[in-house]
């Protein structure tokens, strides 16, 4: 058994410790704003926190998250205004959508370890977040806005 908060629920998971979590998150816990993109941490589709900082759920295994706390798109807040939901929606960030809760969990934990990143130190914290519409001139202007009221 592997105990694991996900978006603030206790959970235990009794089942093959090394399944990447994405799967446990999407098929078991029904949560499928996490999207599985290249299976090989390449991409950042899959972008989840553990204790509050981005991890790849593709290729963490269930065990990583053994008693910490998991959160996802849909916990990062119930009512999506954290403020880098918020900066997203007012820079219309997405295109297609595909990689967004991805790069929003990211952005969301970069400004949680730095709530004042340089321009550099957000390229270089959403580096590995792969955007296949090219909205990265959008996710940048998030960021600093997101920033600005963090």
């Amino acid at each position: 058994m592997v105990p694991l908060t996900v978006n603030g629920v206790s959970h235990e998971f009794d089942g093959d410790p090394n399944m990447p979590i994405l799967w446990y998150l999407r098929d078991e816990l029904g949560l499928a704003g996490t999207k599985f993109g290249c299976g090989m941490a390449l991409c950042g589709a899959c972008t989840v926190h553990i204790d509050g900082r981005a991890i790849r759920a593709c290729v963490t295994p269930v065990s990583a998250a053994d008693s910490k706390e998991v959160t996802t798109i849909e916990g990062l807040d119930p009512d999506g205004n954290h403020p880098v939901q918020r900066a997203w929606r007012s820079h219309n960030v997405p295109q297609c959508g595909y990689c967004q809760s991805g790069q929003i969990m990211q952005a969301a934990s970069l400004l949680a370890e730095n709530p004042a990143p340089s321009d550099e130190e957000v390229i270089d914290g959403m580096q590995g977040n792969i955007c296949r519409c090219g909205t990265y001139q959008r996710i940048f202007a998030a960021v600093r806005t997101a920033a600005s009221e963090v």
